[in-house]
């Protein structure tokens, strides 16, 4: 199996590269237009700031063809957001590939601090990307912005208020936590995604 990881300036992958190797597959970390398209699989993660991760695929032709692919593609954390309508992050429109809004966690609610960092549960589970996570599984976040619930939301997460912790719409995947450092069930995620779909 080929699986592509798109390198861009907003990727953290090395964890997601380990998590892979775990489930047995070797990945390639690329920007080449050719071996994005020839994956059998493509992950797109993102740790950073939604404007500036926007305007570096736009110059490179990239989020056109993320928009453009047909195999699996899953968006992990930053990814995800970028995989939405629009981000308050720097007022800064994004992908469309999932009509959803990202918005900015607000400050000064009591025993919630922004970002949200740590362990979290996801529920209201649908799709086969899920398949084998029980209700109420704990993911491992990082953000301070978050998806709202929507047409694709297909996991749910409450911190301050309920929001979109996964979505999905035709071979495009996302999730808000890291699966590369959830455990057990971040781990099945991950397998899933590169064996279920």
């Amino acid at each position: 199996m080929k699986v592509a990881i798109i390198k861009y300036n907003a990727g953290n992958v090395r964890s997601v590269l380990f998590a892979l190797e775990r489930v047995g597959v070797e990945a390639v970390v690329t920007d080449d237009f050719d071996a994005i398209r020839r994956a059998d699989r493509v992950i797109f993660p993102g740790v950073g700031e939604a404007s500036s991760a926007m305007a570096y695929l736009r110059e490179r032709g990239l989020d056109r063809l993320i928009c453009s692919l047909t195999q699996p593609v899953l968006g992990i954390c930053l990814g995800m957001q970028l995989m939405c309508a629009r981000s308050e992050e720097g007022d800064t429109a994004c992908l469309g590939l999932f009509d959803q809004e990202v918005k900015r966690f607000p400050s000064g609610v009591p025993q919630c601090k922004v970002p949200q960092i740590g362990w979290n549960n996801i529920d209201h589970l649908q799709s086969a990307l899920l398949r084998g996570i029980p209700e109420g599984a704990y993911m491992y976040f990082v953000h301070g912005y978050y998806v709202e619930d929507g047409p694709h939301t297909i996991a749910q997460t409450d911190y301050i208020f309920r929001y979109s912790s996964a979505l999905h719409r035709d071979n495009f995947y996302a999730v808000q936590f890291h699966p590369e450092k959830s455990g057990e069930y971040g781990q099945k995620i991950l397998s899933n995604f590169l064996y279920e779909l």
